[in-house]
């Protein structure tokens, strides 16, 4: 692929602004310009009622700059703004490439399976970062390549954990899909056999952290727990490094990528065994999985972590493995193959079907 190929990628760029999650699309935005690639990114608005109209304004009016749109698509509310994104790239001719995103896409598309279809048929090629996406869409006969999420190695310092203490890290947004509550409930079991056991919460507030508080000094461990907030990068790495075990609590999940930073980091992983997860983690091998919302089982695989260190450095040695292979140096020549095939077909024109 030449860098003469300029590229824009359209989604929730909100970690463009102080206090919000970074978003893979533009950490493969800001990797691409990195290496001199021409590339836009929009929008960076966090009002998602602002997000369409930047768009649309975006597209309209870098329509001559753009080879290549790099659509997020997420399902669900966003999938309005999906949907128009991808018929204006169309009809200003450009190559689509649709990237799925989010655990909450095969259930949108088996309820609103026409629509779904309706949009996706606009792609030039659909891209997902884990198998568990590509087989959402493969009942509706699309093929999705898969191209892992890009985690930057150099920001997550490596600890090996050997012999480890119960210093439990959760770190997600307050919000039911994460299921933070089932974090301070584990702490509670964990701390009948480890006196001493800690949980750092940390995360945006999306409507459920003063439950969560609320729940920990109902349970009495509020002690126990601190609620940092939102972490930026220095903050998540002094978080992480001084950590022994991340939890992983969703109940809907897709690649996350707090789960990669903390193999990243050499944390011995303990997650619920959902959606995409069972596709990124092997059980016993890079992380223990246990059945969603069960907190005894997932406090028994803390309270085995801390008996097995064995175990424990298995995980936080293959954790680290595992994340290696997210690196922009890995995951950037399966993006230049996939542009390169893009842009080597035909440009024809499209239109919708009735």
């Amino acid at each position: 692929m030449t860098k003469q190929h300029r590229l824009c990628f359209v989604g929730p760029m909100v970690g463009r602004n102080p206090g919000y999650v970074t978003t893979q699309g533009e950490i493969l935005a800001d990797c691409f310009a990195s290496v001199g690639y021409p590339t836009i990114s929009v929008s960076a608005s966090p009002n998602r009622y602002a997000r369409l109209p930047d768009i649309i304004m975006t597209l309209l009016r870098k329509r001559s700059e753009v080879d290549i749109q790099c659509l997020q698509v997420y399902g669900g509310p966003s999938f309005i703004v999906e949907d128009i994104a991808s018929w204006i790239g169309r009809q200003l001719g450009q190559r689509l490439v649709m990237v799925l995103r989010g655990g909450g896409m095969p259930e949108f598309m088996a309820r609103y399976s026409r629509w779904s279809c309706r949009v996706l048929r606009r792609a030039d090629v659909i891209v997902a970062p884990s198998s568990f996406l590509a087989r959402a869409v493969a009942p509706f006969g699309f093929n999705a390549h898969i191209v892992p999420n890009v985690l930057d190695l150099s920001l997550y310092p490596y600890r090996h954990r050997h012999k480890v203490r119960a210093r439990l890290f959760w770190m997600r947004s307050f919000h039911p899909a994460y299921n933070p509550e089932m974090a301070v409930r584990v702490l509670a079991h964990v701390r009948k056999h480890a006196k001493d056991a800690t949980l750092v919460i940390a995360g945006q507030d999306k409507g459920k952290q003063a439950t969560v508080q609320a729940l920990a000094r109902k349970l009495k461990v509020d002690a126990a727990v601190c609620f940092p907030g939102y972490l930026n990068t220095v903050s998540k790495i002094r978080e992480g490094n001084s950590a022994d075990i991340f939890l992983n609590t969703n109940r809907v999940d897709n690649t996350p990528v707090g789960v990669m930073e903390a193999c990243a980091m050499g944390l011995p992983v303990v997650a619920t065994n959902v959606g995409g997860i069972p596709d990124l983690l092997k059980h016993g091998e890079t992380a223990l999985l246990v059945p969603d919302n069960d907190d005894e089982a997932m406090a028994a695989a803390v309270t085995r972590l801390l008996q097995d260190s064995e175990l424990a450095g298995r995980l936080s040695a293959n954790g680290r493995k595992l994340a290696e292979g997210f690196s922009w140096e890995q995951v950037h020549p399966q993006w230049e193959e996939l542009f390169s095939e893009v842009m080597a077909r035909s440009a024809t024109a499209y239109k919708d079907p009735d």
